[in-house]
């Protein structure tokens, strides 16, 4: 095993898949000539040349079509959007298109399609720069969706889903490009829908997903150190979804709490609580505890984006709460 970013463990997955497989390239705004917006391709232009490190316009739409189509005529693209803030002017394709090709051709077309880049909250980027898609693309029938945390998932679950015949929308985090952890230095694969249980624990199960993992993580410390012993399950797949894992948690502990960035109306947190409460009613001592982003759009104040964010703090209050309490 050693040690390395995660924007090199990204690198990584893409170069090794397109070295074993001559169908893969890369598309996107500045992946070539720039090395990525966050050097997640550093590299790769030098290495496989500019027909299959490919720098697009500003055009999300029309790169994101491109790419179907590709994938469509028999290639593997995987398509770089900058932040999925952007996502929303492709979206039409990747949800209308490329989710609805296999069904809608009874089957004859493939969509082997990997759309990845960064999601989420990063340091002060405004209300149009930090939203939480995950929901958006999870509702939708067709697409695997996948939010990993650490190096180690990141690159075998990005090798997953390049290899995968369905189209795959990949969330990254600006803020954990730069987190280092362990990888090996053979190749692996991770399973798509399979969750992790980071933690082992009796008291309360934790569940997150991708970069909020840290923070559920820490929380757990917080909780340790007031006496109690908690799970952390990191879900890793959005959809499909490891229903089996988290279940059985639920099941063991009794008591639940879901951390997320999202907002809470109509959020992934939100099907959870309400998968959680149909599937295990009798198995839970109190009323499953959601953290999410307050109702409002992020402000570009600091002060107020720690507000509306999901800290330590609010997250082991809102634990304590569903520890302390009964149904």
């Amino acid at each position: 095993m050693r040690e390395i970013a995660i924007r090199d463990a990204l690198k990584e997955a893409m170069a090794e898949e397109m070295l074993r497989d001559e169908r893969v390239f890369l598309m996107g705004e500045e992946v070539g000539a720039y090395n990525g917006a966050y050097k997640c391709s550093k590299g790769l232009l030098e290495k496989f040349g500019p027909k299959r490190v490919i720098d697009t316009p500003i055009c999300e739409n029309g790169f994101a079509g491109v790419g179907i189509g590709a994938a469509m005529a028999g290639l593997r693209p995987i398509v770089e959007f900058m932040t999925f803030n952007f996502s929303l002017i492709a979206i039409d394709q990747i949800i209308n298109t490329a989710a609805k090709a296999r069904l809608m051709s009874a089957g004859q077309l493939k969509c082997p399609i990997v759309f990845r880049g960064a999601g989420g909250a990063a340091f002060q980027l405004a209300a149009q720069h930090a939203n939480s898609f995950e929901q958006f693309y999870a509702y939708t029938p067709g697409l695997i969706v996948v939010a990993p945390a650490t190096a180690y998932d990141m690159k075998g679950l990005l090798k997953s889903s390049i290899r995968n015949d369905n189209p795959v929308v990949f969330f990254e985090s600006e803020l954990t490009y730069n987190k280092k952890g362990e990888v090996p230095e053979e190749e692996y694969l991770v399973p798509i829908g399979v969750a992790d249980v980071k933690r082992q624990g009796s008291d309360i199960t934790l569940i997150s997903w991708s970069k909020n993992v840290f923070l559920t993580l820490e929380v757990a410390e917080g909780l340790v150190a007031e006496g109690y012993n908690p799970e952390v399950i990191d879900l890793r797949t959005l959809r499909p979804l490891d229903t089996e894992t988290v279940l059985r948690s639920v099941a063991k502990t009794h008591r639940v709490l879901i951390i997320q960035e999202q907002h809470e109306i109509a959020s992934y947190g939100a099907w959870l609580h309400h998968l959680i409460c149909t599937k295990i009613w009798d198995e839970l001592d109190a009323p499953v505890g959601l953290v999410s982003a307050l109702e409002a759009p992020l402000p570009y104040a600091k002060s107020l984006e720690t507000v509306i964010l999901p800290s330590r703090d609010r997250c082991l209050a809102a634990a304590r709460e569903v520890l302390l309490g009964a149904r």
